[in-house]
């Protein structure tokens, strides 16, 4: 893994295992990053910094990593924290259309909980998770939120794998596989 970029000033702590989470897949694992408070601290820190002054009424964040650090982003950010979920694990009051999308290693289906107003529309959203890698999770969320009226005003993730996509993103590190 050749790293691009990494703006987070402490030791780069991130782990690659093979073969998971099926044979051929080389998993890029920044758990590391969130075990260590100084790693967790800086990376919430950086996003808050990129984005206190966009007015965003939501962090949204995929399951599982994107809700550590949308959930503490949204936190800091003083707005509400919206959870995607597979489907069917969210309680039943969701958005009527459920998204599916593929993976390296798979396709997922993805819903949105209903707001507490049950609307989107006009709401500035930041969507935020751990890897960018195909960009399917991401640009998926994004379709969705777009299609129930929400603004989106940024993507922002951790890690970016630069070699698998070209879209417009904020991230924190960018690597090569190769």
């Amino acid at each position: 893994m050749e790293i691009l970029k990494n703006s987070l000033s402490s030791k780069l702590n991130i782990r690659t295992e093979k073969d998971f989470p099926k044979k051929g897949i080389e998993f890029i694992d920044i758990n590391p990053l969130v075990i260590d408070n100084n790693s967790l601290k800086e990376i919430i820190d950086q996003f808050y910094n990129e984005l206190k002054d966009k007015q965003i009424d939501y962090v949204v964040g995929p399951e599982a990593r994107g809700f550590l650090f949308g959930s503490a982003l949204a936190y800091k950010l003083n707005c509400g924290f919206i959870p995607v979920r597979k489907k069917g694990k969210l309680p039943p009051t969701t958005v009527e259309k459920s998204f599916s999308y593929e993976k390296e290693y798979g396709i997922d289906t993805l819903e949105l909980p209903k707001l507490i107003d049950e609307e989107y529309k006009n709401k500035r959203i930041y969507i935020i998770d751990d890897i960018y890698a195909t960009g399917n999770t991401i640009r998926s969320i994004k379709k969705s939120i777009i299609e129930l009226g929400g603004i989106v005003v940024g993507v922002g993730v951790v890690l970016n794998i630069k070699e698998l996509n070209n879209d417009d993103v904020f991230s924190l590190i960018d690597v090569n596989e190769s």
